[in-house]
């Protein structure tokens, strides 16, 4: 009787089981959760972000990404990461890495105030299938089994914790999986915090004022940033000391949270949106509704050693009706009342400019400037002033610019904000009108300032502020702009200790972008309920490369990238991480080699000592880096992200050498660096390897005629294979001791031309090798000697020119036939020629073949004398009915199999064009 009552009992429990476990799936899992309702309401920032590939993508081609990989978080978070990949056995080809965990999920960080001058930061990663959860499940197990990591649970109502203690520092990691979402933190109070907002999911999110706006959705957007502006004065206590900040505490009265869409493109990092106007009484945002947005007069007399300017477009006297600290300046004598009188000269415009320090021990020089629009009855009542307080008439002169002392401080006029650090009692102040602008400031930072203004050294002369202007909004309610460079030694100045260390090691960080902007524009209906001030957030590079981008229109049918110079050679296409359009390297007339990103911006130049030759992408191993491969003049240059080169590049060759070609072959074991091959204008070959050791015999090695075409360069059974056609019809195969192979070299019966399809087997006797000679004979053989076949592909005649063209890629080849101004190509499994095209001029025309798989073929002709490039495909057909134009000596073609379209690259002039070919069908 027992037995079945446990029997009973035991069914009864399989059948709750399954009933809660349906009902979690039908309920509760079904329900998608809102990321934003896990985010603690008490966030600074809140950072966004979906299609993480794409996003490294353009942090590598900004330079970005090598910064922020070597700031101390990321190697530190990348020390733990590659120990658990090593536990967990990393080389699986199944595992997946960060990146690909991350893929194009929504992926939200925020960033907490959680103590005096201390923040945390919280992450949250959904996990969106089982194999994912098991993934980051045993990464924590794996740990915790390490002797250097701890891994414990602990209940916090309800849920449990995972957490990851790192025994020698006692730091730990909060994880908690919250209805497959992720949520991990360096900080437990924070995951805390997510649980009690999770018990209220109908409250509202940090997301709540800005209703159903998604800027993810907008086009080229790379994430979205969430700003607090009410608790930013917090999170400035953590960076600075909390007096170097106190003044400029209530500009965050303008707005109260900001919604911006962030885009990383070239030289740029842009973020645009909205910011809800703040709703408190008394703050700024109350004092300056209704008055206008202004532009930046200022230009004119700026000096470009301005570090900070911090632009209001407010009317003094209309925003603080009563002045402010100005008690000590006033007397019987009816000071006050002139100061008002002063006062209502003022126009709509007041900025504060800090000047570069010295050092960073130095105060900067500080500038208030107010607008003037009638600079006489300005000057009038300066002086009437300087007069009631007895202050001496007597004034300096810095050019046309007469600078006094004036009886009082500049908040006494232009009210607190804009009011620098109160100046010591022995600390007179000047002012001198500029134009239509009044200045004020100490006599020793006027002097300097006006000598800059005097020698033109101004924002309106500067060509790279000028540039940097036209990028910013032409009207603003309030507008911060950032030199980096001049402002270097002030941070110092104001940082807090340690993060005086951090900005220090991360020197290199700051300074990539040394131009920034932050402007508000108020709304033209801004007493309306929905108004929002649109926000602009710029961080600029400064141009690297001398071109402009412009929309291709009907000419172009695509992107064009013009330069200063014109373009020569062939654009080399290059794969770019997470997107389907290639980057392009593309040389121009002066030498200059230039890296175009997939979004058609210049993110390198450098000017080589040649035409470059051999540009391609080289792997890293061996002990020798990865980069970009390019020949030119007597050097072999290895480039890295930013353009410059990764040691130990560049490679010298013997001065009397000139790099004509460049191939890369693979090494011959995987501890063993590429393999280079230098093809000299003097018809010579010199080996060496990516490490720029010389092999023996290789020194160079002179050839006794003239090359038929590209050498090759592979391994057969770790052995470096170094195949020579030579126009005399003979084919010749060194080893790595530049000695020859048995059975070379092999004759092929008659002159040669064009290049040979490697197929590289096992053994020196299973390596096919194919090429044509000039009796129009496709003829296959082996390292070993053999000529295996041998095969006529058409119509021999003394005139006529063959060649073999072999595919980008190496796996398949076209033949060509050139007799006068004809050109047929044959495809190696048919008799008929795929095309025959006719041409106005006679002489060699350079013919590419892309082959791309599954049947997506391309053939390119270029006819150098009309400059144009005519487009075949596998069956024959003209794309578009018609050449494209091409003044290059070859084109760039990729294929995306998602849009079964071709992207192709060519050059007309000084013009770099992309176009979107559609594949017919």
């Amino acid at each position: 009787m027992s037995r079945k009552l446990l029997a009973l009992l035991t069914a009864l429990l399989l059948l709750l089981t399954l009933a809660t476990y349906v009902y979690y799936r039908r309920t509760l899992a079904a329900v998608p959760v809102d990321p934003y309702t896990l985010v603690p309401n008490d966030a600074v920032l809140v950072l966004t972000t979906q299609d993480h590939p794409t996003l490294v993508r353009r942090l590598q081609e900004t330079g970005l990404w090598d910064n922020l990989t070597a700031m101390r978080y990321f190697q530190h978070s990348a020390g733990h990461l590659a120990l658990a990949d090593s536990l967990t056995g990393g080389t699986s080809r199944r595992r997946v890495g960060l990146l690909g965990l991350l893929g194009r999920k929504l992926v939200v960080t925020s960033v907490h105030i959680t103590g005096p001058a201390v923040f945390d930061v919280l992450y949250q990663v959904p996990l969106t299938r089982v194999s994912e959860y098991r993934q980051v499940r045993g990464l924590l197990e794996t740990l915790g089994r390490d002797p250097r990591y701890r891994l414990s649970t602990r209940e916090y109502e309800d849920h449990e914790f995972s957490v990851l203690t790192e025994r020698r520092s006692e730091t730990s990691l909060t994880v908690l999986n919250y209805r497959n979402h992720l949520l991990i933190s360096t900080n437990p109070a924070l995951v805390e915090a997510a649980v009690r907002r999770v018990a209220h999911p109908k409250e509202p999110t940090v997301l709540t004022p800005f209703g159903t706006t998604d800027l993810l959705r907008v086009r080229g957007m790379d994430a979205t940033l969430m700003v607090n502006y009410r608790r930013l004065p917090q999170f400035l206590d953590v960076l600075f000391r909390p007096e170097a900040h106190g003044q400029f505490d209530q500009l965050t009265g303008l707005v109260s949270e900001g919604l911006l869409g962030l885009k990383v493109a070239g030289g740029r990092v842009q973020l645009h949106g909205f910011s809800n106007p703040e709703t408190a009484k008394g703050a700024l945002q109350q004092r300056l509704l209704g008055q206008r947005a202004q532009p930046l007069g200022l230009t004119p007399i700026l000096s470009t050693r301005t570090a900070l300017l911090l632009h209001l477009a407010a009317n003094p006297t209309r925003t603080w009706p009563r002045p402010t600290g100005a008690a000590a300046g006033t007397d019987s004598l009816g000071s006050g009342a002139a100061l008002d009188s002063l006062r209502a000269t003022f126009g709509g415009e007041m900025a504060l400019a800090y000047l570069a320090a010295p050092a960073a021990s130095s105060r900067p020089g500080r500038l208030a400037l107010v607008q003037c629009p009638t600079p006489a009855r300005t000057e009038q009542w300066l002086a009437r002033l300087r007069r009631l307080n007895n202050n001496s008439p007597s004034f300096t002169k810095t050019g046309p610019y007469q600078v006094y002392a004036v009886g009082f401080a500049e908040g006494a006029v232009l009210g607190p904000l804009l009011n620098p650090a109160p100046p010591t009692a022995t600390e007179a102040r000047f002012g001198v009108m500029v134009g239509n602008y009044l200045v004020l400031s100490d006599q020793s930072t006027l002097n300097a300032y006006l000598a800059d203004v005097v020698a033109g050294r101004t924002w309106a002369k500067s060509p790279a502020q000028i540039a940097f202007l036209q990028e910013t909004l032409s009207r603003a309610r309030l507008s911060i702009l950032v030199d980096t460079r001049n402002s270097w030694n002030a941070l110092l100045g104001v940082l807090t200790e340690e993060r005086r260390a951090g900005l220090l090691r991360n020197e290199a960080l700051f300074k990539r972008f040394p131009q920034m902007a932050l402007q508000l524009v108020p709304a033209d209906n801004e007493d309306a309920p929905d108004a929002q001030y649109f926000t602009q957030l710029l961080l600029r590079h400064p141009d690297l490369g001398p071109a402009t981008a412009q929309s291709g229109g009907a000419a172009a049918n695509g992107r064009v990238l013009t330069f200063t110079h014109q373009l020569m050679g062939v654009p080399t296409l290059l794969p770019a991480l997470g997107t389907r359009i290639p980057a392009v390297v593309v040389q121009d007339s002066v030498g200059a080699l230039h890296y175009v990103t997939a979004d058609n911006a210049v993110l390198w130049s450098d000017t080589l000592a040649g035409p470059a030759v051999g540009v391609r992408l080289l792997p890293g191993g061996g002990g020798a880096p990865g980069g970009l491969l390019a020949g030119a003049g007597n050097r072999l240059h290895l480039l890295g992200n930013d353009g410059a080169d990764l040691l130990p590049f560049p490679l010298y060759l013997p001065d009397t050498v000139r790099a004509a070609a460049l191939l890369a072959g693979a090494a011959t074991g995987p501890k063993d660096p590429a393999r280079l091959l230098v093809v000299t204008a003097g018809n010579e070959l010199l080996l060496l390897d990516a490490q720029g050791r010389q092999f023996p015999g290789w020194q160079p090695k002179r050839l006794d005629f003239p090359l038929a075409g590209l050498p090759a360069i592979f391994s057969v059974n770790n052995r470096d294979v170094v195949l020579v056609p030579l126009q005399n019809g003979y084919v010749y195969a060194y080893d790595q001791q530049g000695n020859l192979f048995p059975g070379f070299p092999l004759s092929m019966g008659a002159r040669l031309a064009g290049g040979v399809l490697v197929q590289p087997g096992a053994t020196l006797g299973r390596t096919r090798l194919t090429l044509v000679n000039q009796h129009g004979e496709l003829i296959i053989f082996t390292l070993s000697g053999d000529i295996i076949s041998r095969k006529r592909v058409a119509t021999w005649s003394r005139t006529a020119r063959f060649q073999l063209v072999p595919a980008q890629r190496g796996n398949t080849f076209v033949v060509t036939r050139e007799d006068g101004n004809q050109l047929d190509a044959y495809s190696p499994s048919q008799s008929a020629p795929l095309f025959t095209q006719r041409f106005v001029t006679s002489g060699p025309k350079p013919v590419q073949f892309f082959d791309f798989g599954k049947g997506q073929q391309l053939v390119a002709v270029t006819e150098p004398g009309p400059d144009q490039a005519f487009l075949y495909d596998a069956e024959g057909r003209l794309l578009g009915g018609a050449p494209v134009p091409s003044t290059g000596s070859g084109v760039g073609l990729s294929y995306d199999a998602t849009s079964d379209s071709y992207h192709l690259v060519r050059i007309v002039g000084r013009e770099l064009r992309r176009t979107e070919l559609k594949v017919a069908r």
